[in-house]
């Protein structure tokens, strides 16, 4: 493995998802955590990489009545963050 992506690893490891962060930043950054997000489709009735790929997870949370902190800790969990 070359210098430049231990770099990028450690870079992302640092890295955490935050509530400002779009859906499509999560999951294009931390592509483990879509498991996540498919296990709230359910509960918000869609397809939320479909309905919401563009909103900020704390928009999505005001939306579907989600607890932003338990998807935060839960995605957080997923991306090894």
């Amino acid at each position: 493995m070359d210098i430049e992506t231990n770099r990028q690893k450690r870079r992302k490891a640092e890295q955490r998802i935050a509530a400002d962060m779009s859906l499509l930043d999560i999951v294009s950054s931390f592509p483990q955590t879509e498991a996540v997000i498919k296990a709230y489709d359910e509960q918000a009735g869609e397809c939320l990489c479909c309905a919401m790929l563009f909103a900020s997870l704390a928009e999505i949370a005001e939306n579907y009545s989600f607890d932003l902190d338990r998807l935060l800790r839960e995605l957080n969990a997923a991306a090894g963050t």
